[in-house]
């Protein structure tokens, strides 16, 4: 079992945040996902068809991560949030990329929804995790990147367990330790909110839908949610 916590000082500067953890225990990545398939190739279609959009920076879901970022000294348009830079790089190609069959589910899902996504490999995660403001001593190897080594600037919110950050510049990019490959059993999908009285609806339709897709392949699933008023999950 792992714990999450959403600490003070987070909550504290963004009290309307709320966050969906999405458990899969189980995961079977190596066999055919057809509805995952599906998901990439409707919205695929729909985009080249004219009939849906990403949401960009002039959307107030991305215009909030946008002002979070600027908060903690992050320049959104230099690096941004995942789900913006997700949705930038569709609406430039047309495709969304294949990685496996559960990062492409969370980033079918995304995108959908105009809300940034992640995942972490429980397998990999040390201790416990919290949404914190950095110290600056910790360390992140980005995703990808297995030969580099960061440090998150003091006061950048990031997620982090006991042995270093899990992502930076709150959900930039997740680290490579706890990345979902193949051969991940165990894994924690998060999809955030910063206005969840606004916004909290479509947190549950997006986390909700995920689990759907997550479901046929793996042996159980479960959602829960973090925020002020719950601020410490086990899952």
């Amino acid at each position: 079992m792992t714990d999450f916590r959403l600490t003070p000082a987070v909550a504290d500067a963004f009290p309307d945040t709320l966050v969906a953890l999405v458990t899969a225990d189980g995961l079977r990545c190596r066999e055919p996902w057809p509805r995952t398939v599906a998901a990439l190739e409707d919205l695929e279609r729909r985009l080249a068809d004219g009939t849906w959009q990403p949401a960009d920076e002039t959307d107030p879901l991305i215009e909030a991560w946008h002002t979070a970022y600027r908060s903690f000294g992050t320049n959104p348009r230099r690096v941004r949030p995942s789900v913006d830079a997700l949705g930038r790089r569709f609406a430039k190609k047309g495709t969304l990329p294949r990685v496996n069959p559960a990062v492409d589910a969370y980033n079918a899902v995304s995108v959908r929804y105009g809300l940034p996504a992640g995942a972490f490999d429980l397998d990999h995660v040390t201790g416990g995790v919290e949404i914190r403001r950095a110290d600056g001593t910790e360390t992140f190897t980005p995703l990808g990147e297995p030969g580099t080594v960061e440090n998150p600037r003091p006061g950048e919110i990031v997620y982090a367990d006991t042995t270093g950050a899990l992502t930076r510049h709150w959900n930039h990019r997740d680290a490579h330790r706890t990345r979902v490959t193949e051969d991940s059993g165990h894994v924690v999908f998060v999809l955030e909110t910063l206005h969840a009285p606004r916004d909290g609806h479509l947190l549950k339709a997006a986390a909700e839908e995920l689990r759907g897709l997550l479901a046929p392949h793996c042996e159980q699933t479960a959602v829960d949610h973090l925020g002020p008023a719950e601020p410490l999950v086990t899952v």
